[in-house]
Order: structure tokens, then C-alpha cells, then sequence
């Protein structure tokens, strides 16, 4: 059998193969946040492809937090309510779920958010929204703790498998984390200890709200890819405290969104050697932890997947753009089909976000 399609687990949860469904925003939900019959579609969709494990578009965690619209609300308790026909129909096709949660902090816009101005860990301009946020106090910090931690109980309520914390690109946590968007010189920035205390807290409160078997992921900035941001060296050293944080595994991503900087998600993956560009940061991070690790970055080849899996000492691949395209790629391989995803790197499912989550280049209609 194909090292993609062995079984493994991630603390309690079991999932049938090694391929993840990255998080990926639908833009499907409504202006409270609510999901409906179309993020069923989608999601059962995605599950009856073969994909292991779905990680869900990231869900805000506060009325204010929101990035974009459609996104997943799961601030209230009605609105994880919403989400339980989304769970059961991706447990009837025999995949595992997982809720992404997030605050956009600095990235969060004021028209989605009734007009509030958005508080972030610095008073730092964020060019392509043309807004300067409010540092948060310390009463502001503490409250988006408990958020945290509400919500993943929600997520635990609503029968997900696990819930995973959004720790990278440009969004709240990932601004505390980062030299470049952290110049608060109170217990919450300054050196790289307190750069982390607010993960350590979320994962904290997050843990005393789920208990600590349910299963508690993160994705990370392994680079921000900007000067002045997290270099390599940094990401490696986050990872290194997280088993001690709680969490049972780690999706390594990395790069920011700030001004026309985006490094998170490469456009033009033409050649196998333009895929996996975060491998080489997974590997220093695979060297400081025992914790599993999913790797997530412009993979397209299932070849170099199954290298990766079976030579990297990387438990999981996550795919994004081209289950977009084709959410059946995890059945065709199962049946011995080695077809490269037929994803063109276009970026056009990401930048549309005035609909909802589509491959433009497969259905430009």
C-alpha cells in the first residue's frame, strides 16, 4: 500500500490516510457567520473525494475577529449548532473533521465587523486594508483569551474531531508571534518568550474548555518571508515548545499577507521542483519535535508526496488548491492513478472572494 493511504493517528483521532484537506475560507456563510445547505454540499463533497482528514475554513472567534466575507462564524453557540449537519455528513463518508479558529486581529475589516475599528497586538499601519489599528490593553487580550477557548469548546460541541488554531499568515496569533507586527514592550512583546505568551495562553484556556484528550492542532508561520518577520530559525523554536503547550500536531505553512506581500500561497506550481517550498523549514522543525506534522505548501505530485510521507518524516500532506480543483484527486491515487493535480496555481479561488469557493479555472461559469 501507497504510504499516503495508511492509517495513522493524531492523539486520539484516528484518520484513514495520510491526506489532509488544508483550511481553506468557503465564503459560503452568512453575514452573522451561519452555515447552510452549501457548506453541506461542499464538505460532502470534499469527503466522498477520499481525503482523511478536512480542516475547515477558519472560524472567528469574536463578533469582531471577522477577515472576509462568508467566513465561518463560531462566536455564539447557535452557530455551532449550524455547523453539526457539516460534521455528520463528513463522518458518514469516513473522514475526520477538524474547525480552524482564528481573530484576524490587525486584518480584521470594519465593514464586516458593524463598523468597529479593528484592535490588534501593535499600532502598526496595514497597508492594503489603509487602516492603522488600536493596540489591544491588557483587559483586550485577556477577553480574546477566553474567546479562544469558548469556541473550541463550541467546536468540541458541535462533534468535531479536533480543532486546530490558526498561528500563521498575517492573523492574530501569528501577529504576537512575529518581531515584525509584536512591538508592545509589556509581558505580552518584546523578547521571543513573550512574543509566545499569548499562544501559551490560548492554549491554556483552550485546553481547560476541551479537556485535554480532544485533539488540539495549529498551523504555523515556519517564515514570515518579509524582513523583519520570523526567520527559519524562529519557526523551529515555536515548534519546539508546542508538545509542551498541549497540542498533538503541527501543519507547517509559513508567509504573511502585508501591503502586496503574499508568500503564503505561490502562484505558477509549473515543475515538480517549484512544489513543497516549506519542506526545507519542516525538516528543521521535524529535527526539534516528536509531535506529527503536516506539510502544506504548492504540492501537486503524488510521487513526491509519497516521498515525502515515507522518506521526510512527515506524517501528513496537506492539500489546498487542488482539491479545489478536483476534491476526487484522494480516490484516483487510492486506485493507483499517479495523475498530477490539474490545479494551474491561477490563485483565482483565493482572490474571488466575492463568491463563493470555486476553481475559476475548471468552472470559469
Amino acid at each position: 500500500m501507497s504510504a499516503l493511504f495508511e492509517p495513522a493517528k493524531i492523539g486520539r483521532m484516528e484518520i484513514k490516510n495520510r491526506l489532509v484537506r488544508s483550511a481553506t475560507c468557503e465564503w459560503m456563510c452568512d453575514a452573522d457567520g451561519r452555515a447552510g445547505q452549501n457548506l453541506v454540499d461542499l464538505y460532502t463533497t470534499l469527503a466522498k473525494g477520499g481525503v482523511g482528514l478536512i480542516v475547515t475554513g477558519h472560524g472567528y472567534v469574536s463578533r469582531t475577529g471577522r477577515a472576509s466575507p462568508g467566513q465561518i462564524g463560531i462566536y455564539d453557540d447557535s452557530l455551532a449548532e449550524a455547523l453539526k449537519p457539516v460534521v455528520e455528513v463528513i463522518h458518514r463518508e469516513g473522514a475526520r473533521v477538524v474547525m480552524q479558529i482564528n481573530h484576524a486581529g490587525a486584518r480584521a475589516r470594519p465593514d464586516l465587523n458593524d463598523g468597529v475599528h479593528p484592535k490588534a497586538v501593535s499600532s502598526m499601519h496595514v497597508p492594503d486594508l489603509n487602516l492603522t489599528p488600536t493596540e489591544m490593553t491588557e483587559q483586550d487580550i485577556l477577553e480574546l483569551i477566553r474567546d479562544y477557548g469558548r469556541a473550541a469548546r463550541r467546536v468540541k460541541e458541535a462533534g468535531f474531531d479536533g480543532v486546530q488554531l490558526h498561528a500563521a499568515h498575517g492573523y492574530l496569533i501569528s501577529q504576537f508571534l512575529s518581531p515584525l507586527t509584536n512591538r508592545r514592550e509589556d509581558r505580552w512583546g518584546g523578547s521571543f518568550d513573550r512574543r509566545l505568551r499569548f499562544l501559551q495562553a490560548v492554549c491554556e484556556e483552550v485546553r481547560d474548555q476541551v479537556g485535554p484528550e480532544f485533539p488540539l492542532l495549529i498551523k504555523i508561520a515556519s517564515q514570515d518571508f518579509i524582513h523583519g518577520g520570523l526567520t527559519p530559525q524562529d519557526g523551529a523554536r515555536i515548534a519546539a515548545q508546542l508538545a509542551d503547550f498541549g497540542l498533538d500536531a503541527i501543519e507547517v505553512s509559513g508567509g504573511v499577507e502585508f501591503g502586496k506581500t503574499r508568500y503564503s500561497v505561490r502562484a505558477g506550481i509549473k515543475e515538480r521542483s517549484d512544489e513543497a517550498y516549506f519542506v526545507d523549514n519542516a525538516r528543521r522543525i521535524r529535527d526539534v519535535t516528536d509531535l506529527p506534522l503536516m506539510l502544506v505548501g504548492g504540492l501537486r505530485t503524488p510521487e513526491l508526496m509519497e516521498r515525502i510521507v515515507a522518506d521526510e518524516g512527515i506524517d501528513f500532506v496537506s492539500l489546498c488548491r487542488p482539491l479545489i480543483n478536483d476534491p476526487e484527486l484522494p480516490n484516483k491515487w487510492l486506485d493507483g492513478s499517479d495523475e498530477r493535480a490539474g490545479c494551474i496555481s491561477c490563485n483565482q479561488c483565493l482572490i474571488r472572494r466575492d463568491m463563493p469557493l470555486r476553481c475559476w479555472y475548471r468552472y470559469p461559469e
